[in-house]
Formats: C-alpha cells, sequence, structure tokens
C-alpha cells in the first residue's frame, strides 16, 4: 500500500507567550517528543476521508480541512485519503500539538502530491504551484483559494515535475500551519508554534530583525485588532547539559479561549499593555543569554516572565503548585503555551529530580533534551499519490 509519513516536534515557550500575538519577541525550544501523521490512499468504496479509521469530519478537524483545502482540493478531483495520527503530545497542554499536526500533515500532503516548477532549479520563486513567504501572489490566510493553487510562472508553464522529500519545504510548512491556527484562534495566532514544529531546534520571533541570529523570513497576519508582522529566526543552541522538564496538570485549556481572554482584558483596560511590553523585554534579555550560552540567565528570563503570566491572570493554582515544586532543582520555570491549564516547563541540570519533585505535587512529567530536530518526512513509498494535471 503507497503511504507517506511525516512528524514534527511539539514546543515549550522559554519567553515571550501571549505577548508575541502583539509583535512582541518571544523564544520557544523545540521537544523531543513528535506527532506523525500517515496517509495513504483510501480503501473506502464511497469516496470518503478517513481519520483513523473514521469518517472524517471536517468540522471537528479543522486544522485537516483547511490544509485539504489547500494541497488537496476536491475541485480537482483529489482522491480521497485514509489519515493516522500519532503522538506523544497531550493536547490542550501548550505544548503545540496543533501545530506539530498541522506541520506533519502539510508534508506529507505535499510529499504525497508533488510539486510543479516553471524551471529546472527549485525556488520558491520557480514553483508553478505552492505557497511561500517569498512570494506574494497567494493569501494564505483566506478561505477563497484559487480553484487549483497554481500559479503561472515566469514561462507560463509547468516545466519540471519533483516528488517526494525533495517537494517538500519547510517555509510552505509552517507558513499553511500558521494559517490554520490563525483560522481555528478567530484570527489571532502568532506563528511561534508552526515555526518551531517545522524548523526545529530553537525560534526566535521579534518585531525586528535581531543581530546575531540567522533570519529565516517574515510572517504577516491581519488580526482583529490590526495587521501584525513578525521576523522569524533559528538559532542552533550552544552545546549544553541542560534538559526541559514538562509537568503536565491534566487540565485541558484551548489556546483560543486563553488568547480571546487576553484581548478582551486589553480591549477593556488598554494600559495593560505594558504589562504585554514588560513580557517583550524580557524575552529580548533572555535571547541574549542563550546566543551566550548564559543558561543561568535564562532560567531567570523565565521566572521573571512566569511573574508577568500572573499578572495577566492566565496561570493557575495548579500551575503554580508544579512550579514552586520545580523551583529548588531548577535553573528556572514557568507556564508554557497560553496558560489556564496544561503544562509548565523547567529548565535544570538535574532532570530526575526536577521531574521527582513535580510528579510528588501532582503532576505528570515529560523529560527533553534542549533543542529537538524539526520536521521529518519518515517513510514515502511510491510518492506521488496524485498528480495536478
Amino acid at each position: 500500500m503507497q503511504h507517506i509519513t511525516a512528524s514534527a516536534p511539539g514546543k515549550c515557550i522559554l519567553f515571550g507567550e501571549h505577548a508575541v500575538v502583539y509583535g512582541h519577541p518571544a523564544v520557544a525550544v523545540a521537544i523531543d517528543q513528535r506527532i506523525n501523521v500517515k496517509i495513504e490512499l483510501t480503501k473506502s468504496s464511497t469516496h470518503d476521508w478517513k481519520l483513523d479509521g473514521l469518517i472524517f469530519d471536517p468540522k471537528k478537524h479543522p486544522h485537516i480541512e483547511a490544509l485539504k483545502q489547500r494541497l488537496w482540493p476536491t475541485s480537482l478531483n483529489a482522491p480521497p485519503l485514509s489519515i493516522n495520527i500519532e503522538g506523544q503530545i497531550p493536547t490542550a497542554s501548550g505544548l503545540g500539538s496543533s501545530a506539530a499536526l498541522s506541520v506533519a500533515a502539510s508534508a506529507a500532503l505535499r510529499t504525497a502530491r508533488g510539486r510543479w516548477l516553471n524551471h529546472s532549479i527549485n525556488s520558491p520563486e520557480n514553483w508553478a504551484e505552492g505557497f511561500s513567504s517569498r512570494i506574494d501572489d497567494t493569501d494564505v490566510h483566506s478561505t477563497n483559494q484559487p480553484k487549483d493553487s497554481m500559479r503561472e510562472g515566469k514561462l507560463g508553464e509547468k516545466l519540471k515535475f519533483i516528488t517526494g522529500s525533495d517537494a517538500v519545504d519547510v517555509d510552505e510548512c509552517a507558513l499553511l500551519a500558521h494559517a490554520v491556527e490563525a483560522i481555528a484562534q478567530g484570527g489571532r495566532a502568532s506563528p511561534m508554534d508552526s515555526s518551531t514544529c517545522s524548523h526545529g531546534h530553537v525560534v526566535v520571533l521579534s518585531d525586528s530583525v535581531e543581530e546575531g541570529i540567522e533570519w529565516q523570513y517574515s510572517r504577516k497576519l491581519t488580526t482583529p485588532e490590526g495587521k501584525r508582522e513578525w521576523q522569524i529566526h533559528t538559532v542552533k543552541p550552544p552545546a549544553n547539559d541542560v534538559y526541559l522538564v514538562i509537568g503536565n496538570t491534566d487540565i485541558h485549556a484551548p489556546t483560543s479561549k486563553q488568547v480571546e481572554k487576553v484581548a478582551l482584558m486589553l480591549k477593556n483596560n488598554p494600559e495593560r499593555m505594558k504589562e504585554i511590553e514588560t513580557i517583550g523585554i524580557i524575552a529580548k534579555r533572555g535571547i541574549k543569554s542563550l546566543l551566550n550560552g548564559d543558561y543561568e540567565s535564562v532560567g531567570r528570563a523565565m521566572s521573571e516572565n512566569q511573574l508577568m503570566l500572573q499578572s495577566i491572570g492566565v496561570s493557575s493554582p495548579e500551575l503554580e503548585s508544579l512550579i514552586q515544586a520545580a523551583a529548588p532543582s531548577s535553573l528556572g520555570a514557568k507556564l508554557t503555551g497560553a496558560g489556564g491549564g496544561g503544562c509548565m516547563v523547567a529548565l535544570t541540570r538535574d532532570p530526575k529530580t526536577t521531574s521527582e519533585a513535580i510528579e510528588l505535587a501532582g503532576g505528570r512529567t515529560i523529560i527533553s533534551s534542549f533543542g529537538a530536530r524539526g520536521l521529518t518526512i519518515e517513510e514515502t513509498t511510491e510518492a506521488p499519490l496524485w498528480v495536478v494535471d
């Protein structure tokens, strides 16, 4: 059976959550835990899509539906697929499970579809189809996509077809994942999760291009509050002996609700934007510490960030309990993600002791190295599964 499997890592935010939605800098690190997406042509005689063996319901899975519209349109008679999802990232926990799913699914679909070029060289400028932050002719955030998601190239025709993992572009997967995250979150979403789950290692988002860091691309989004723009950078962290210990409260707190909560707070109390700006200042200080390999200062920035997250009301008693338990054996600890529940993360050189302390306080723990690999095509057999004529 022809099939393709792609995977993407989860993430923890070291500092900057919520502020990053409003254009301020933030830093996220990829974790070892991943989401795997396997796709194959469905055996169904009814031509229904399948998800984990059941008939696909687009209302329950808006991320997959949005990617389907953009990469596998039924208007072009794309064949139905069967999708299987496996992973180690708990949902609604602040660890980027939905972004990892979107990134892995977009990579699997692109591998299954292949890509037409209008030039012999494979670069975004020469794509006859696809999405790139370097090409402005298609709005990936719009639900009104071109009928076939194709564009006319410089030569006006399709000249070369590339298949398998060669067709996959990390920027395209990150761009698509950000678009569907924004749809799911009412038009508000930073590209933090999607970029980290795509590139892996450490990703820095800022309101300006940061010196001394590898800049990747700009990301733009029109939100209910206005136009936002972020600069995405990637960092391979200096050699280190630190670990991340993640403590899960098992309280589900969807990101969209927490993002809306902060947006409402700022609408009713505009002066509280100063707290958001303070989180941005802390993040910039943390970035410098990270680049210098000063993990003690990175930990302090994490703890300072937590105080501000408490102030804007996105922490919880359960999160605070786990953070306090981790503090004696860690360099710093804070909630990770949107808050309200979900997970906290501690930066530590003694993961065993930190993990035990968190578990004694009632949390379930995950231990990860600092900065895992990014998007990966794990397996492909006889790609493509479908070709746009």
